[in-house]
């Protein structure tokens, strides 16, 4: 599932409640929120979650909320009395510290409970079960790391994971937004440091595909508006949008559209599985340059039955008198050629188009 993040240190506006609403209708399903409270304002969240709650049920999307056992009581609720919290909204607690196991797996037995992925123990999940948990309300929840150089590594990340799954768990991730950033450093929150500059749409694929992971939060408060549309494509058509910009070729438009990745996938480039199936076009040469990443090429007549085959470089390649360089996909959308795979549909749509 797909869910994006909500923090109560500012009002939540109407603006906050359009984009609620828009992410549900593209398929997000969840929200997640924090109730570590600064002391003079635990009446002023407490009004927030419940308001954020209200926005959740209207919208039929699942509200996690990262709590202490303090932070929970200066809110005004309970974790004697869970049916309160569950009441305005809340489906998920996730427990990050200062709160015992026997507390915990009383809790998994009422609402869904999100733990520390990093910090759990074989020594927890035995006194979870000793007891009497419920397995089935758990979920491990990566952290999200605002400053630079401190995400995880993908290498601990997928042994990490390994075990969660082996023990039970489903597991949860952030990826970054890059609409509106978190302050105060406004670097992105993702959990591997690998994603904190990539375009949201690939590292989303990245954990779904590689990684199997069951939930993917966006950590930041916005997604841009052009990714929003990316998710929409995706998680509708499972077309991956990317904008190419004109480098001056006369087969710009020969390139925009549709196309398939063929099945056997090549290791340097993506090859449009149809491109020379398309009605014939005698491919003039044109000045040979460099293939950089993400360079969008059409073979010419110099590659005699390979006329009109399209490719996207996926790595830097020389210059090639038989293949003409006719666009490049756009920074911002780079990342995405890492995440499509043989017989994946992706789409060339003209820069600012998105």
């Amino acid at each position: 599932m797909y869910g994006i993040s909500v923090f109560l240190g500012e009002e939540i506006t109407n603006q906050t409640r359009n984009y609620i609403q828009k992410m549900q209708q593209i398929g997000f399903e969840g929200i997640f929120t924090s109730l570590h409270i600064p002391e003079d304002d635990a009446s002023l969240y407490a009004e927030r979650l419940k308001e954020l709650g209200r926005i959740a049920k209207v919208n039929q999307m699942k509200l996690m909320v990262d709590i202490s056992g303090e932070a929970l009581m200066r809110a005004g609720f309970s974790f004697e009395d869970l049916d309160e919290i569950i009441a305005i909204g809340v489906t998920g607690l996730r427990m990050d510290y200062a709160i015992s196991n026997q507390k915990i797996a009383e809790a998994s037995r009422i609402i869904e409970i999100g733990l520390n992925a990093s910090t759990i123990t074989e020594k927890d999940v035995a006194e979870l079960n000793y007891y009497k948990a419920d397995f089935t309300n758990f979920q491990a929840w990566h952290n999200y790391y605002p400053r630079p150089e401190t995400g995880l590594s993908s290498q601990f990340f997928n042994s990490k994971n390994s075990w969660l799954k082996e023990v039970g768990f489903q597991v949860f991730a952030f990826i970054p937004g890059n609409g509106e950033l978190r302050g105060p450093l406004g670097e992105g929150l993702p959990t591997l440091e690998k994603h904190r500059y990539t375009n949201p749409l690939a590292a989303a694929i990245e954990l779904k595909e590689d990684f199997d992971i069951d939930g993917i939060y966006i950590g930041d408060p916005r997604i841009s508006e052009r990714t929003r549309l990316q998710f929409e494509e995706y998680n509708h058509k499972k077309l991956i949008l990317m904008e190419v910009a004109d480098v001056g070729s006369d087969y710009y438009e020969l390139i925009l559209g549709d196309h398939t990745n063929r099945q056997d996938e090549a290791r340097d480039v993506l090859r449009s599985a149809d491109a020379r199936f398309r009605d014939r076009v005698t491919i003039i040469p044109e000045r040979a340059q460099s293939r950089n990443l993400g360079s969008v090429t059409v073979d010419n007549e110099l590659y005699g039955r390979y006329m009109g085959e399209i490719q996207v470089a996926l790595k830097e390649l020389p210059a090639d008198k038989k293949v003409n360089v006719a666009a490049k996909i756009v920074k911002d959308d780079r990342s995405l050629l890492n995440v499509i795979k043989a017989g994946s549909a992706f789409k060339l749509i003209e820069k600012g188009n998105l």
